[in-house]
């Protein structure tokens, strides 16, 4: 396997690193709920589970 000749410097290998940054995450709002929630993602919202503003599932309660 081939092996670096010289040592990268600190300086040359931050410059190839400046492109990569961490990006936040976009956050929607649901329409029926108001609640903040990942784009493409079913939230949960006082015992129901919505996705694109419609009820998906209801939480049981155990007895």
């Amino acid at each position: 396997m081939a092996h670096p000749k010289r040592r990268t410097s600190t300086t040359r290998r931050d410059k190839r690193r400046t492109h990569k940054k961490a990006v936040a995450a976009n956050i929607a709002t649901c329409p029926t709920t108001g609640q903040p929630h990942l784009f493409h993602r079913a939230h949960w919202h006082e015992g129901k589970l919505y996705y694109k503003g419609q009820v998906i599932a209801e939480k049981e309660v155990a007895v």
